[in-house]
């Protein structure tokens, strides 16, 4: 495998006007915001286009909403480019299955708004999740680990995105220790505001129910690869595919072996398709030890794609 990998961002990258270029000129893209809104019973246009930030993080239209604005960029580039792998980063997977023809884009947006949804409702106080930078891996690992010791609940690593940026996701009990021993080993802890402790088994019951919805959806085999966030693999068949999509809202986001497996395979250029560029800042020291002979691009409107 060589060539091009297209990449969509998840939670974090909305911002402001996402979207709203290409919904004045496309129709189908137009088309996917009202079927969102249709769906999510909320005023998405409204909200991402002339809202405000505290609007825009809640992730029961922030799901679907983001979902769209990765889409309708999609639909720019899809015939200026031939992609050879594709992935997302947790909610921009499935905007990543849709590319890739497993998921019809109107299904990917039906899940990401029962997700959306889903999510919400197991958010509980007591849970949550801390962003730590400036620590390595094994660091992060073994300050876990202790914390599970200390107090018995849950915690894990969510989401490794670079080798110094993990997300820890659990009690709170747990995540108090975990920081405090972040900020002893000259780290930063940053608690993120978000209702839930996403990416753990703490919203199992969340994700059994979205997991039942998973199969009453038409799958079909990918046209090219999925890496996967919970394996950082590619699945080949519609059923593998579903497996492991069953699995991801509790599973951590293994984004570093995530992009490092696609350059292992031959990818070299990665463009990024969504809002704001998020993942194209990851590109540097997620593959920096893998070599230099990559490049990265970020597509987050019309006029930069129609420059592809």
């Amino acid at each position: 495998m060589t060539g091009k990998a297209i990449l969509f961002p998840g939670q974090g990258s909305q911002e402001k006007g996402m979207g709203k270029d290409v919904a004045e000129h496309n129709a189908e893209a137009l088309a996917l915001w009202k079927l969102a809104e249709s769906e999510s019973c909320l005023p998405l246009r409204e909200i991402y286009w002339d809202g405000e930030a505290e609007d825009m993080a809640d992730t029961r239209a922030l799901q679907p909403a983001l979902t769209v604005a990765n889409l309708s960029l999609w639909l720019t580039v899809r015939n200026k480019v031939t992609p050879v792998a594709t992935a997302g980063h947790s909610l921009g997977e499935f905007a990543a299955l849709a590319a890739a023809g497993v998921l019809g884009m109107e299904d990917a947006i039906k899940a990401v708004t029962l997700r959306g949804r889903l999510m919400a409702e197991a958010g509980q106080s007591g849970h949550g999740m801390v962003a730590i930078v400036k620590l390595p891996q094994g660091t992060v690992e073994t300050i876990v680990e202790s914390a599970i010791r200390e107090t018995g609940r849950e915690l894990r690593v969510a989401n490794y995105n670079t080798p110094a940026q993990f997300v820890i996701s659990g009690e709170k009990e747990a995540l108090d220790i975990a920081s405090a021993q972040v900020k002893e080993s000259k780290g930063r802890a940053i608690a993120l505001a978000v209702s839930g402790a996403f990416h753990s088994p703490l919203i199992q019951e969340a994700a059994d129910d979205f997991a039942c919805f998973l199969e009453g959806l038409a799958w079909e085999a990918p046209a090219f690869p999925v890496f996967h966030n919970a394996t950082a693999l590619p699945e080949p068949d519609a059923d593998r595919v579903m497996d492991v999509m069953q699995r991801q809202m509790t599973s951590s986001v293994l984004w570093i072996q995530t992009l490092q497996a696609m350059y292992g395979t031959g990818v070299r250029e990665f463009i990024e398709v969504g809002p704001k560029g998020v993942l194209s800042k990851m590109l540097k020291p997620n593959l920096k030890e893998m070599g230099d002979d990559w490049t990265g691009v970020a597509v987050g409107s019309l006029e930069k794609s129609e420059a592809l």
